[in-house]
């Protein structure tokens, strides 16, 4: 194997080299990705396995806030120091893994089923959404992640569940209070479906109804502020809990098919839900958009659905049918590098003083901060997105004072060590000019992927 390809699977599927990854990873580039499909570094599984879970991180919110007048200042501040410190360790992680593709793979589902700290009650658990959610499910099949992510306590505070009853329950009748469709919406538009998936007002309908009462458990009595935040009862934990008087009775028709009422109809839809073929193809089509192309062929996306069909949905196989996708090969450096990637590539070739925190507060000025996309779209994947002139300008700040933070080395043998013979003609002269870190940094190399 060549170095490029070397380079290409580095770049492309991983988060970039540092120095003195390529000669290991050209021996068999795509042998290195299928290796990690099945293994994590134990280095990151151990330092992100010590951050606090939902639970733990809901209780200690609840401690801190008391009943004092105060509890919403201290809710606030124990939950944004959760939130730093979450962020720095994820990135931290990222940046030293040995299993990039994975940590790209978890980025990427991440996105897929976004929760973010633009609504403040998500943001102590965001972090925790992460590696309870994605990364305990990344081996598995995509109906336990979509479970997962549909019980959690971010998604359901996020998307309003929370604050969703049935008319007709007896809790709805007595608090006069009714449906709220969003997490229905999104889990159809943006989880399973597609926006093109086939489905209508009615069924949007029907979900919400059959995910009533779908919420946070009860904690003998030990009120949760976060929990009142998110608009639950104030005796709710920061666990999953079905609460039936919450609950729209009556069979409800989803999509043509009818399901029984209770905890158990709204986890039969969602398995027929993440089972359904226009699933097998939105799916199919953003992780091609991803890691292929912002406009991906139409033989990419038939070959990852027909992955996902055939498996049920198995997610390794799917990855692994992304490696072996021949366009996913084909056009080296069509994508854009996005904040999260440039910040998680810089870091690795040249390293960062204090690299979660900094990687983070990068994040931050850049436009991406961590869990922090601004709808439930999760963040664009394509290059118009971060390619406007405040942004471009912004990288090209940032990544000057990284160089000038780093200090002086040859760029032109980190330029070798990072992008081997894949470094264009123009970028190797001006490097030779000019043996500038920056100018390395600043090179259509670095900025895409």
């Amino acid at each position: 194997m060549t170095l490029s390809t070397a380079v290409h699977a580095a770049v492309r599927f991983g988060l970039g080299s540092a120095p003195g990854d390529l000669p290991a990873i050209a021996t068999d580039p795509r042998g290195w990705l299928h290796e990690q499909l099945s293994a994590d570094d134990p280095d990151t599984a151990g330092r992100l396995a010590a951050r606090p879970d939902t639970a733990d991180t809901v209780r200690r919110i609840a401690a801190a806030a008391g009943d004092d007048p105060e509890a919403k200042r201290l809710l606030r501040e124990h939950s944004k120091e959760v939130y730093l410190a979450d962020g720095a360790a994820h990135l931290s992680a990222a940046a030293s893994s040995t299993t990039p593709f994975r940590e790209r793979l978890v980025s990427f589902w991440g996105n897929h089923l976004t929760v973010s700290i633009a609504r403040k009650e998500v943001l102590g658990v965001a972090g925790a959404f992460e590696r309870e959610v994605v990364r305990a499910h990344l081996d598995g099949f995509f109906e336990d992640l979509l479970l997962a992510s549909t019980r959690h306590p971010a998604m359901l505070g996020y998307l309003d569940n929370l604050k969703s009853m049935g008319p007709s329950s007896r809790a709805g009748q007595r608090r006069d209070k009714g449906l709220n469709e969003n997490l229905a919406r999104e889990l159809l538009e943006l989880h399973t479906l597609g926006v093109d998936g086939g489905y209508d007002q009615a069924d949007v309908l029907a979900l919400a109804k059959l995910l009533t009462g779908w919420s946070l458990g009860l904690d003998d009595g030990i009120t949760s502020r976060m929990a009142m935040a998110m608009g639950a009862d104030p005796s709710f934990s920061g666990d999953f809990g079905f609460h039936a008087s919450r609950h729209e009775p009556g069979p409800k028709t989803l999509l043509g098919k009818r399901y029984p009422e209770g905890e158990a109809g709204g986890v039969l839809a969602l398995r027929a839900l993440a089972h359904h073929p226009a699933t097998a193809r939105h799916v199919a089509r953003r992780l091609a958009t991803h890691f292929v192309a912002d406009d991906p062929p139409a033989q990419a996306i038939d070959t990852l659905a027909t992955a996902f069909l055939d498996s049920g949905g198995h997610l390794p196989t799917v990855h692994a049918a992304l490696v072996d996708l021949p366009a996913a090969w084909d056009a080296p450096r069509s994508k854009v590098r996005t904040p999260f990637d440039l910040v998680i590539a810089t870091a690795r070739a040249v390293g960062l003083p204090d690299e979660g925190g900094a990687m983070r507060d990068a994040l931050h000025a850049l436009g991406q901060a961590p869990w922090g996309a601004p709808s439930p779209k999760g963040w664009s994947d394509h290059a118009e997105a971060w390619t406007g002139p405040a942004q471009v300008l912004a990288r090209m700040e940032w990544l000057e004072r990284v160089a000038d933070t780093v200090g002086p080395r040859g760029a032109r043998d980190l330029a070798h060590d990072l992008y081997g013979d894949t470094l264009s003609d123009e970028t190797a002269a001006a490097l030779n000019d000019n043996d500038d870190l920056w100018l390395l940094l600043a090179s259509p190399e670095h900025q895409r992927r």
